[in-house]
């Protein structure tokens, strides 16, 4: 075929959109004058803005123009050579009319006209926080994506019009031909893993791990599709789901993240929910290939140490299905398979993947996945592209990463077909997936804007809520209760949308959330008190029950806080080691004498047997989402005293007897306390057991961890001055509203680990930053034993005032000491270890059995420090041990809480 008959095919191909006919005289009159013959009739093709690319058949010769006004038609000189061509000089090599096209016909075409650094620019992906429209416009990238947390304009709030408004620009961006772009639509993708889970307002379904439990592949595919619809009503275009994770040990971070540790039941939901999603227009992703579900230890990205029958018959069991079903694109997994990673391993991404699994897709890798590989960094990875990685999710790199890919290819570490290769594959998709000719984003959201957090996709949350609900426990068929009784609620996890949410959820870790941050929601509270209330009983929480009241139970909702991948790593399944803490105030409310009804919330099964002795009732919920009525419905008789729904729930994971291995700690827990497949319902006479209370492993560390990549445990981080002290530090960071103290997030060893502190020093007014618990701890123990309080941390700017460090035992009980010589001594721009002894707050005047503030640093000067680590720990490690001030620092500066 002659350069100029791809050249115009191409041009139709990419701009073959709803073709309409041309009308108008002096629209044909003006082609006809251009061409020198009369026009009867031509079609457009395309139209984008004020240009309009226009075909014309006549005599058997097909014409192609662009025309910018009836005035001013020009070829499309920007694609071919030739203006006329005749059909039969081109049909001898393929087909002329691009509907006529297959998408991979059209993607070679198209791929035919691109130089090397547009087809690059087309293996780029991008965070939409650092790419802007004029970026894609520039340098043609083939992509961009919103992280966890990310949102337009850094706007946890944006509406459905700023989403779109977003996506128009970019796609406006990238059609836009000048300046060597080769005008191919962008292609957004977005983690909506349990939902549209980034946006404020969509519905939230419960974590996967739920939706196993309730063993319908018909309700998840549901889900999937209304997932989509959410998506494509703020102009999205694809979902990294599903995730066909196989989770074999417990203690991995992203448990919830999978469905079941039985393959069989994953691989019976991946092509479903495949299906669903691609129906809705919606490109979907199967991941993580693969093996991030069997790491040892259940450490996140961690080594996967199986044969390769192995690996594929359990972790790979969800992607021959998924494939199947068409999914469009596949992620890569960060973990690595008998030592390398598989970001970087050739045989698993080309061999296996499509060799032997048939995958027609293009492969993208993970956020900065690229960067794990040996001999390779966030921005240069040739070996990565090499082994099949064909889309590069560099977020902030991304402009190094493609500046060093087409040195690469240049140079020959990186071969011209093996970029085409790549190019190919997602260009295909971008056809297949109708992106090509689809138009602006805010044109197809239209029809679905009333979806997001539709009342119809809340009903099918609030069925999939019911559905999910495990009852492992339940004596003298205590549940459902009847709701016109007296019920005392009690729990962290009771009034708290954002805690039985979960990870992934508005923010990357679910952290830095509120009720309000879910305004369709019903907190597990929200929905009992409905009910109870209608049928005329009565609701109590701590404090407030009148002495002549008889409580008929006790409803505990706890567990575990929101987290997601790397930092929901555990080291044992015992929950809430060291300490205990919910362990006691349950066995107060249990000594009242009235049946306790615990409800875990929780991303994986734990070693509660504590609490499940304590409990007449135990129901495992999950993280059941936005829609926490669907717990009360099951848990509640109708006012009528009928079950309302039943317990339909059934483990999708064994449920642990041991909180670890006895006879290798390293190893999954393999004693089970209830089978796979197992859940009761209201009539079963099943009776439990009391289970083993003791721990079988010694804790490794008694370590409290305060902030690891972020706040653990109970700690939330706040800052603030005179003006506010307690101002809660969002998912993003925070700021004063004087500006004068602020948190923003940036990365170190991995996503988002650090917090960076700052003060500005102006009106001299002091500004704190600290870690604070609603329920204060006993570090005495710890500091008997010679325990510190270490941190981690790097100077930008050297203090100019005075810095202190304090720890509060309930404002004003505090203790504060005076840091600022010891971190003017620091190199600025450096990692520092430093540990202070308990002992020095305790001397400073904290009581160190009620510790509510761990560590607060407080200056009213100017400050730059950046925060990756503060640890309650026994010993220094390899910490500088600072030492004790010689006195008290008295008059603190800083305020009060």
């Amino acid at each position: 075929m002659s350069a100029s008959c791809q050249s115009i095919n191409a041009l139709l191909t990419i701009t073959a959109g709803k073709r309409k006919r041309l009308s108008g005289s002096t629209w044909l009159s003006s082609l006809s004058s251009y061409l020198g013959r009369r026009i009867a009739e031509a079609e457009i093709v395309s139209q984008r803005g004020q240009v309009r690319v226009v075909a014309a058949k006549e005599n058997n010769e097909l014409v192609v123009v662009m025309m910018k006004t009836p005035r001013a038609i020009k070829p499309a000189a920007a694609f071919c050579a030739a203006v006329t061509l005749v059909i039969s000089a081109c049909s001898d090599t393929g087909p002329t009319d691009p509907m006529s096209l297959s998408p991979e016909q059209a993607a070679a075409q198209l791929l035919q006209t691109m130089t090397l650094e547009q087809k690059v620019g087309q293996m780029i992906q991008g965070e939409i926080s650092e790419v802007t429209p004029e970026d894609v416009h520039r340098y043609g990238l083939g992509s961009v994506l919103n992280g966890g947390g990310s949102f337009p304009g850094e706007n946890k709030h944006a509406t459905i019009d700023e989403w779109l408004q977003v996506a128009d620009d970019y796609y406006r961006a990238s059609i836009d031909t000048s300046e060597g772009n080769a005008g191919i639509p962008i292609i957004w993708g977005t983690d909506a893993v349990h939902g549209h889970n980034n946006v404020i307002g969509a519905t939230i379904f419960p974590h996967n791990i739920g939706l196993g439990a309730a063993g319908d592949p018909e309700l998840v595919a549901a889900i999937s599709a209304a997932t989509a619809r959410e998506v494509k009503a703020t102009g999205i275009d694809w979902i990294f789901a599903p995730t066909v994770a196989v989770a074999r040990d417990f203690r991995w971070g992203r448990t919830y993240e999978s469905y079941s540790s039985d393959e069989a039941l994953v691989a019976s939901y991946a092509g479903g929910m495949v299906e669903a999603m691609q129906a809705e227009g919606v490109v979907a992703t199967a991941k993580h290939f693969v093996g991030d579900g069997g790491t040892h230890t259940g450490d996140d990205r961690g080594d996967t140490r199986l044969p390769i029958e192995t690996l594929l018959d359990v972790h790979g069991a969800g992607y021959g299905p998924a494939i199947d079903a068409g999914v469009m694109t596949v992620m890569a997994s960060f973990n690595r398979w008998n030592g390398e990673k598989v970001h970087g391993n050739k045989y698993l991404l080309t061999d296996v993947l499509r060799g032997q699994l048939g995958f027609k897709g293009f492969v993208v890798s993970d956020w900065n996945g690229i960067g794990e590989v040996a001999g390779c960094t966030d921005d240069s990875c040739p070996k990565a592209v090499n082994a099949g990685i064909d889309m590069l999710m560099v977020p902030e790199d991304w402009h190094a990463a493609l500046e060093n890919l087409i040195a690469q290819v240049e140079s020959g570490v990186v071969s011209e077909a093996r970029i085409d290769e790549a190019v190919l594959r997602i260009l295909t998709i971008k056809f297949a997936s109708g992106l090509m000719d689809r138009g602006f984003p805010s044109d197809g959201a239209a029809e679905h804007r009333t979806q997001v957090g539709s009342v119809d996709h809340r009903a099918l949350a609030r069925d999939a809520v019911r559905r999910s609900l495990v009852l492992l426990k339940n004596e003298e068929k205590l549940l459902p209760l009847h709701p016109g009784g007296n019920f005392l609620i009690v729990g962290s996890g009771a009034d708290n949308i954002g805690m039985q949410s979960g990870g992934w959820t508005i923010s990357w870790q679910g952290t830095g959330n509120s009720n309000s941050d879910f305004p369709h929601g019903m907190s597990i509270y929200g929905g009992l008190r409905e009910q109870i209330e209608a049928a005329g009983g009565k609701i109590f929480t701590p404090g407030s029950v009148p002495e002549d009241v008889v409580i008929d139970a006790v409803i505990a909702v706890y567990g575990e806080t929101p987290y997601a991948e790397m930092q929901g790593d555990i080291s044992t399944l015992a929950w809430q080691q060291p300490g205990f803490e919910a362990l006691e105030i349950l066995r107060e409310y249990a000594e009242l004498g009235a049946p306790v009804v615990s409800i875990l919330l929780s991303g994986r099964p734990l070693w509660v047997n504590r609490e499940m002795n304590i409990s007449s009732a135990f129901v495992a919920a999950w993280l059941p989402g936005s829609e926490g009525g669907g717990v009360a419905d099951v848990l509640l008789r109708a006012p009528d005293g009928g079950v309302q729904y039943e317990f339909e729930g059934r483990l999708p994971m064994a449920w642990p007897a041991n909180d670890i291995n006895p006879e290798d700690r390293q190893l999954p827990v393999a004693a089970t306390a209830f089978p796979m497949g197992y859940g009761l319902n209201s009539e079963s006479d099943t009776t439990v057991a009391s289970l083993h209370e003791e721990t079988l492993g010694v804790p490794l560390s008694t370590d409290r961890p305060v902030f690891a990549g972020g706040p653990r445990g109970p700690w939330q981080l706040y800052l603030g001055n005179e003006l506010d002290w307690a101002v809660a530090s969002g998912p993003r960071g925070g700021v004063t509203d004087d500006k004068q103290v602020a948190i923003s997030v940036i990365d170190y060893r991995v996503q988002e680990d650090v917090r960076r502190l700052s003060w500005t020093g102006e009106k001299n007014r002091p500004g704190q930053v600290y870690f604070r618990s609603d329920i204060p701890i006993d570090l005495t123990d710890m500091a008997n034993n010679g325990g510190v309080m270490l941190m981690e941390v790097r100077l930008g700017t050297s203090p100019g005032e005075a810095v202190t460090l304090r720890m509060d035992c309930s404002w004003p009980c505090s203790g504060a000491i005076d840091v600022t010589g010891e971190l003017q001594a620091l190199e600025l721009d450096a990692w520092h270890r430093l540990a202070v002894p308990l002992d020095c707050f305790a001397d400073a005047g904290t009581n160190l059995a009620a510790v509510d503030v761990p560590f607060l640093v407080s200056t009213t000067g100017q400050l730059l420090l950046d925060l990756a680590e503060v640890t309650i720990a026994e010993v220094a490690h390899d910490a500088q041990v600072m030492a004790c001030p010689g006195e008290e620092l008295a008059g603190i500066a800083a305020g009060g809480l």
